[in-house]
């Protein structure tokens, strides 16, 4: 950020100034700081003023490198080490593993979302397509998430705007009209908590794609460069920033999660119902921060619970 200064009419009109690169264009904020100041003041008003200049460029949701500052070279290496020692291949999952793996993330990432299914009625209807007197929409989405986490798990497919449209419609085809679609102009998104609060609002309709590109190209770029666990979090985090659907958009990202994760041969992760607030509280601190640490953190208690879930 910087100061602009102007004589207009005798007078020295101060601003404050900040210009960046996103969606293939230049972009400048100006906020007027107020004439004839002193430096005192100058420095006083600049502070305030700051804070909303940030606000208003997080509207664009920029997708930019968020482990600037936030990790360094060792914790990356640390991070990179673990997934060589620390986590069993994918290779090394038997049939009968995924399965259990299978029925207790489908479970677990639609009761996030507020499914009444519970595990074992989760587990009848993909073991025994047994149904509940539940709502249909609920057994559609048990159905669905089985579905999709089967095509991530065999798929040759490269991250892509079709693959994401493709996730979602496996997931929603049997309970939602707009099941693969993403959102039409007029239809913006927010998050909002159990109180009616939001949490967190989805990027303008209008850059929706171009936001989901940008993306995709981060994810190429630097898919050599991080270790697994940390793309994931990026992808999945950024994902949920951006919210491209009108609904269902964290059953997609986790999904993207695990899709991250099985391209680079690690195992898939459950983010527990158990844990929900400790991972809406991991994509506040992204949203807010672009601290991508909480997410990390996240993904390694699952591997610890991994154990316990392949049996």
């Amino acid at each position: 950020m910087y100061i602009e200064k102007r004589k207009v009419k005798g007078k020295e009109k101060f601003y404050l100034a900040h210009s960046f690169r996103e969606g293939g264009k230049v972009h400048k904020v100006r906020k007027f700081l107020g004439a004839n100041l002193s430096l005192r003041e100058l420095e006083k008003r600049s502070e305030q003023l700051k804070k909303l200049i940030f606000e208003e460029i997080n509207i664009y949701k920029i997708v930019k490198n968020p482990l600037h500052d936030k990790l360094s070279k060792e914790e990356l290496e640390f991070v990179k080490n673990l997934e060589i020692r620390a986590f069993p291949k994918i290779s090394n999952l038997s049939e009968k593993q995924w399965i259990s793996f299978s029925e207790i993330f489908t479970f677990n990432t639609n009761a996030i979302e507020g499914s009444e299914l519970n595990s074992k009625e989760v587990k009848e209807i993909i073991k025994e397509d047994k149904w509940p007197d539940k709502l249909k929409s609920d057994i559609a989405e048990a159905y669905g998430v089985n579905k999709a986490l089967f095509f991530i798990r065999q798929t040759e497919e490269l991250l892509s705007l079709d693959l994401i449209r493709r996730l979602h419609k496996i997931i929603f085809k049997n309970s939602k009209s707009f099941a693969g679609e993403f959102r039409k102009p007029g239809e913006e998104v927010a998050v909002r908590t159990s109180s009616g609060e939001i949490m967190h609002e989805g990027a303008p309709q209008s850059r929706v794609i171009s936001l989901l590109k940008e993306l995709i190209d981060w994810y190429y770029k630097h898919k050599e460069k991080y270790p697994a666990l940390v793309l994931a979090s990026v992808v999945h985090n950024q994902f949920e920033n951006i919210h491209p659907f009108r609904d269902g958009n964290g059953r997609v990202g986790r999904l993207l999660l695990n899709y991250v994760l099985l391209r680079s041969n690690l195992p898939p992760i459950n983010i527990s119902l158990r844990n929900r607030k400790e991972y809406y509280e991991s994509l506040r601190k992204y949203d807010k921060e672009h601290n991508i640490r909480p997410m990390i953190e996240l993904i390694l208690k699952g591997y610890k619970d991994l154990k316990k879930i392949i049996k």
